[in-house]
């Protein structure tokens, strides 16, 4: 990596030149890095609006899941019918999962080389469960905080090759030259948030053969959201230099806890907790699940179901299934203004509506679990405590007491099932342009649990490979590039000038608006 300046505007801007810039520090991002690492790939940087704010490090569930090829045990599998049952999710591309399914042993192996603890047994067999539209046992987990496991040992081995990091640094804007006919990129512009009170308001530019998109999904678009706060997403960047977006529509909702984002899957639902909803102030307390389920038998398994088809999933609300509790939250919530907790203290009550909660209600599914469980006693709390008490523990290290005190929670957006479109080496449809992670759009509709991850790793091999063999090349001499993309530059400084500059009308409305659009997508853009 070289460092020099360019004069574009009133002052002159510092400029990197790198064969390959990365963008963003999730595991997928790290992933990539250290593929390219291993493939020879050493001029690299990366930058990042934050260390370690993505999703992967900051985000999971009751039990998070890393879906991969089924690697031990007596049930035949094969990359050809991973490939099979990840298309067959629908909005997926044959040729991507099948990509997906072949590159899913090496991906895993390289993080249990790294010193993810997943679980095996003595005979190195690393076993599997099924998971949500899993046909196979092909799932595992490093228990709740698995993508922070992966964030942290994919971090420790890009930082031990000494990797360029440019740490508070918001990539802008992604910069393009036309070429016979076609886009590619050659670079990008950032702010350093450590200089912005610098002449150069703290803009960096990076002049890179490559660039890898690595920045999550669109979290900020969303009021009611269990993606990390650190979390915001870029594919817009991608989108306004003309990227093509695929299934961008194809997100994935749950109920989440909203003081402290998190996922209420696994045994959160599992315990059966009392559904009640409130005014905003509290009063006016209501088990309202009673007004909508014929039975306690349906609605308490209907709970049970929600820990492992967190979820919504339109096909299960059919029959009082478990995700009719998604819209009847959201209705709750969004339609009625009102506050919706999860109570472990007590058991469901019927309320003179329904017969109060009884395990001998439960249908087989969810009976014979608790039983295995041992769970068949007392309150939502204490059997919570039985089966997973780092549940407990885990929001007390966030300050909220759930022995004590409701959860409130919400209907949240999770994850983008959709992103940019890509080629089975993960570049888009602007040359050199590649997305890892959420940010590319090969996840489908209904994605087995844990895909995602796996997902990010193969891409990022991928895409690792394809620009050690093919682009390696240098990026253009530093005044070329200035002369590229002098006018693009000038623009964006233009707005950033306007946009702090009080006198310029509707300058103050910027955070209005995001508040605005982030209100119409969790009210009209969600379940």
């Amino acid at each position: 990596m070289q460092k020099s300046h360019v004069q574009i505007g009133q002052s002159p801007l510092p400029v990197y030149t790198v064969n390959t810039l990365i963008v963003g520090s999730g595991a997928a991002a790290l992933g990539a890095a250290v593929n390219l690492l291993r493939q020879g790939v050493t001029d690299l940087a990366i930058v990042t609006e934050q260390w370690g704010g993505g999703t992967s490090n900051n985000a999971g569930s009751d039990k998070q899941t890393y879906y991969k090829l089924s690697l031990a045990g007596d049930v035949p599998d094969s990359p050809y019918q991973m490939a099979r049952d990840l298309f067959a999710g629908g909005c997926m591309h044959g040729d991507l999962a099948l990509c997906e399914a072949q590159g899913s042993p090496q991906a895993f192996f390289n993080l249990v080389s790294l010193g993810v603890p997943f679980p095996h047994d003595r005979y190195g067999g690393y076993v599997g469960y099924k998971t949500d539209h899993d046909p196979r046992q092909r799932a595992t987990s490093a228990g709740p905080r698995t993508s922070h496991f992966m964030f942290e040992r994919l971090a420790a081995e890009v930082q031990k090759h000494n990797v360029p990091i440019f740490d508070a640094h918001d990539v802008v804007a992604l910069l393009t030259e036309e070429q016979e006919g076609e886009t590619r990129v050659v670079g990008a512009l950032a702010l350093d948030k450590s200089n912005l009170n610098a002449p150069t308001r703290g803009f960096v530019l990076f002049n890179a053969t490559n660039v890898v998109l690595g920045t999550g999904g669109p979290a900020a678009i969303y009021k009611t959201s269990v993606y990390p706060e650190s979390q915001t997403g870029s594919t817009g960047m991608a989108l306004e230099i003309g990227a093509v977006g695929n299934n961008l529509t194809e997100s994935q909702y749950g109920l989440a806890s909203i003081k402290f984002r998190w996922n209420v899957s696994g045994t959160y639902q599992q315990v059966i907790p009392r559904y009640i909803s409130t005014a905003p102030d509290g009063s006016d307390e209501r088990e309202f699940l009673n007004d909508y389920f014929p039975s306690m038998s349906k609605l308490a398994t209907a709970i049970f179901l929600k820990g492992y088809q967190w979820p919504f999933d339109p096909r299960k609300v059919r029959n009082y299934g478990s995700s009719l509790t998604d819209i009847l939250v959201y209705q709750e919530t969004v339609l009625r203004g009102r506050r919706v907790f999860l109570d472990f203290r007590r058991n469901p009550s019927g309320a003179g509506k329904l017969e109060d909660f009884s395990f001998d209600l439960l249908e087989k599914e969810a009976y014979e679990y608790l039983e295995k469980s041992g769970a068949l006693f007392g309150t939502p709390i204490e059997r919570l405590a039985k089966m997973n008490q780092p549940a407990i523990d885990l929001y007390k290290d966030h300050g909220i007491d759930i022995t004590q005190e409701p959860l409130e929670i919400a209907v949240c957006a999770q994850h983008n099932n959709g992103g940019l479109r890509v080629n089975i080496w993960w570049e888009t449809s602007v040359k050199h342009l590649f997305a890892v992670g959420e940010v590319a759009g090969t996840h489908g509709v209904y994605r087995p649990g844990g895909a995602s991850l796996n997902a990010g790793q193969v891409g990022g091999a991928r895409a690792a490979l394809f620009i050690a063999k093919r682009y390696q090349s240098h990026p253009v001499p530093v005044q070329k590039f200035a002369e590229l993309v002098r006018a693009q530059v000038s623009a964006k400084l233009h707005l950033a000038e306007e946009m702090i500059d009080p006198a310029v009308e509707g300058a103050a409305a910027v955070w209005r608006l995001r508040d605005e659009l982030q209100e119409r997508m969790s009210s009209a853009g969600a379940v």
